[in-house]
């Protein structure tokens, strides 16, 4: 049976980043749509979960420098806006009253409203539960596809091995394994299309709006 490590195809002794890299390289060769399949994915997402918890798969204990924190115990309401939508009204990222112009402009549900996010749940599994496609590719913090603005509140990122630290001081965040630490929680979603985004995205999933049930 292959360590994480021969999964990962690293030695060891790498550190973190030599880690996050390989993960990266690896989610992206695994990745169905770029000729691997689900199970080879599951293997390498797996792989890296078990080294970042402290063990190596086997039984035995593995590295431990960048195991993640546990998740939060609060419901949060969410307001949400699509990134389209502020796109295509030629509103700004950095308007203060962002949310009220959305407010006012009867916008359909999948575009604009809110949910609640229960404890331990992600934001992309919130919308989900509501029956939002919001867009996603691997759900393993390995690509931008599902990445939000957090434009009021915090949202954890146990696990983000693509985001660099000046998205992270702007407020992206990677909605597939993010879990809101406030009750209270504002997101335009969909930021992928954002510029500064496109290399760090993955061959989507189809993005078809689901309609609020």
């Amino acid at each position: 049976m292959a360590s994480p490590y021969e999964v990962l195809a690293v030695d060891p002794d790498a550190d973190a980043e030599t880690l996050r890299r390989a993960y990266r390289r690896r989610a992206k060769e695994a990745h169905p749509d770029q000729g691997g399949s689900v199970e080879e994915f599951q293997r390498v997402r797996a792989a890296y979960e078990a080294v970042r918890a402290g063990t190596d798969g086997l039984g035995g204990e593995g590295r431990a420098d960048d195991a993640a924190a546990p998740g939060p115990s609060v419901t949060t309401d969410v307001r949400y806006l699509d990134y389209a939508v502020v796109d295509d009204h030629g509103w700004s990222l950095e308007d203060d009253a962002l949310f009220e112009r959305a407010a006012a402009a009867d916008l359909p549900p999948t575009d604009y409203g809110r949910f609640e996010v229960e404890p331990r749940e992600t934001l992309l599994e919130a919308a989900e539960r509501r029956g939002y496609a919001w867009p996603f590719a691997c759900r393993g913090g390995a690509c931008a596809n599902c990445a939000v603005l957090i434009r009021a509140g915090e949202l954890s990122t146990p696990v983000d091995h693509i985001l660099p630290p000046s998205m992270v001081d702007r407020g992206i965040r990677l909605s597939c394994v993010g879990r809101p630490l406030t009750d209270e929680l504002e997101v335009v979603y969909n930021v992928k299309h954002m510029p500064d985004l496109e290399e760090l995205r993955l061959p989507p999933r189809p993005f078809e709006r689901a309609q609020d049930d």
